[in-house]
């Protein structure tokens, strides 16, 4: 069923309710599995990933950086960084599993793997790898972002040493391409029948700043719009950034409080950030 926008100049409300600049209800938590070098789980909405870390360790460079089924990036002196998407079959409606081979799959592993190798430290670990393997478990829009964040909260947990937290949101138009609307206002956080529907881009920046680590337009939009659609994202990724702090510091204080870290004991990982 097609999207209908023609209600929004009347309340200024989209289809799920919320206003142009509300984000979904954000749910997140790490270290959700003791195993795992670092882990998360993350849900924006109803798009939920689950992500664990395995690294930095040589062992899985010379397995060759996870068995070679995801993407890898990394420099000669720095550790590769290999990301592995695995969507689940029951995280869309229609129950349809995607292979590994999948050229949307390989897309989104190749970005995440290069914004990461970024954003890391890598030169930190030279002839290592950092494994990245993301779960796909329900998807309504904003996927890349999705992933995105949930990255970001494991290598948190791994403790690998990065500039800032690297943060993602998607943003749209409240009218088509077609319609030539130079004046429709922008959205943030897309779900699927937005996505489905209107021009949207997905950026990630470095923390609250506007250092921009990549951006993805995969669809038509009127350059007119381009720059406020930009902008809104940049400020989701804002309200985002501070969401996932908000959830590394409260398992720090958990942390100390249960007597797992002794309180003043720098733990986690460390950040070019000046507070």
């Amino acid at each position: 069923m097609p999207l209908d926008t023609s209600t929004y100049n009347l309340a200024l409300l989209r289809i799920d309710g919320r206003r142009w600049n509300e984000l979904r209800q954000l749910r997140g938590q790490i270290r959700t599995q003791a195993a795992a070098d670092g882990s998360s789980y993350l849900e924006m909405g109803n798009t939920k990933v689950m992500c664990v870390v395995s690294g930095p360790s040589e062992e899985g460079k010379r397995r060759g950086g996870g068995g070679g089924q995801g993407t890898t990036a990394g420099g000669v002196n720095e550790a590769e960084i290999n990301v592995s998407v695995i969507v689940a079959g029951f995280s869309t409606v229609d129950r349809k599993k995607r292979a590994r081979s999948d050229k949307r799959i390989q897309e989104l592993q190749s970005t995440l793997a290069k914004s990461l190798s970024s954003v890391l430290h890598t030169h930190l670990f030279p002839r290592s790898s950092i494994s990245v393997q993301l779960h796909v478990l329900s998807q309504d829009g904003s996927l890349l972002a999705c992933l995105t964040n949930a990255a970001t909260l494991a290598l948190v947990d791994a403790g690998v040493p990065m500039s800032d937290y690297l943060v993602s949101c998607s943003a749209g138009s409240t009218s088509s391409h077609a319609a030539a609307d130079a004046a429709a206002d922008p959205l943030i956080d897309l779900n699927a029948q937005e996505e489905q529907e209107l021009p949207s881009v997905t950026i990630a920046t470095l923390g609250a700043t506007d250092r921009v680590a990549f951006l993805v337009c995969e669809s038509r939009v009127q350059v007119s719009r381009l720059e406020g659609m930009m902008a809104a994202a940049a400020d989701g990724c804002v309200g985002v950034r501070a969401y996932l702090d908000s959830v590394v510091r409260e398992k720090g204080r958990k942390m100390v409080s249960e007597g797992a870290v002794e309180r003043g004991v720098t733990v986690g990982m460390a950040m070019d950030v000046d507070d």
